[in-house]
């Protein structure tokens, strides 16, 4: 799949440290061992706590998306999060996601994610409806994946012992460039916002 060259396919997110990206890939080796080829598996390295899908945007829309970037988080300082244990969307009996939960300073987070979503609904961008829910996407289930496999596969992920605690240190939002190819996505960062508390004049 290819690009329109005058629209991209983006969202807005805050990116991981190294650090937890080669733990997500040392869990990523350890479920695979049960070659489960329903599967499709994120890379570890574009892994990404997503706080806004935003679809094909028009590539001249990228400066005033930061722009609204620029304006939700004033007065958000820097914040940590921390990964929690694996969970599954439905759930881990019958999973189509598997995840990696949240906790911490998930207060400030969500004041976050909120800010950038009204931010974005005067350039046009449709509020989201669902309650948000941080999380890390490890894998999903290929549409057609039969319930004994996802049940199958939602025991391989209960059985590994996973213990959270991995430090996110939010201080900057991204707003990221995702290009859709036969090895999977490939993901760019068009630009960063950086978090500080406002300055008293």
């Amino acid at each position: 799949m290819s690009d329109n060259p005058e629209r991209i396919r983006s969202f807005i997110a805050i990116e991981l440290p190294e650090a937890l990206q080669g733990r997500l890939a040392g869990l990523r080796n350890e479920l695979e061992r049960a070659e489960h080829s329903f599967v499709r598996w994120a890379d570890p390295k574009g892994i990404h706590l997503t706080l806004k899908f935003l679809g094909n945007i028009p590539v001249r829309q990228v400066e005033e998306i930061t722009g609204a970037i620029e304006g939700a988080v004033q007065g958000i300082p820097p914040f940590r999060l921390e990964i929690s244990g694996l969970g599954g969307f439905p759930n881990l009996g019958q999973p189509r996601v598997l995840w990696i939960g949240i906790r911490g300073e998930t207060e400030t987070l969500s004041r976050l994610q909120h800010n950038i979503d009204y931010a974005l609904t005067s350039l046009g961008f449709t509020k989201e409806e669902r309650p948000f829910m941080p999380h890390l996407t490890l894998a999903r289930l290929r549409q057609g994946a039969f319930p004994g496999e996802r049940k199958s596969f939602g025991e391989v992920a209960r059985s590994v012992r996973f213990e959270g605690g991995d430090p996110i240190d939010a201080k900057a939002v991204s707003l990221m460039r995702s290009q859709l190819t036969p090895c999977g996505p490939i993901y760019t960062r068009l630009s960063a916002t950086k978090l500080e508390r406002r300055r008293t004049p």
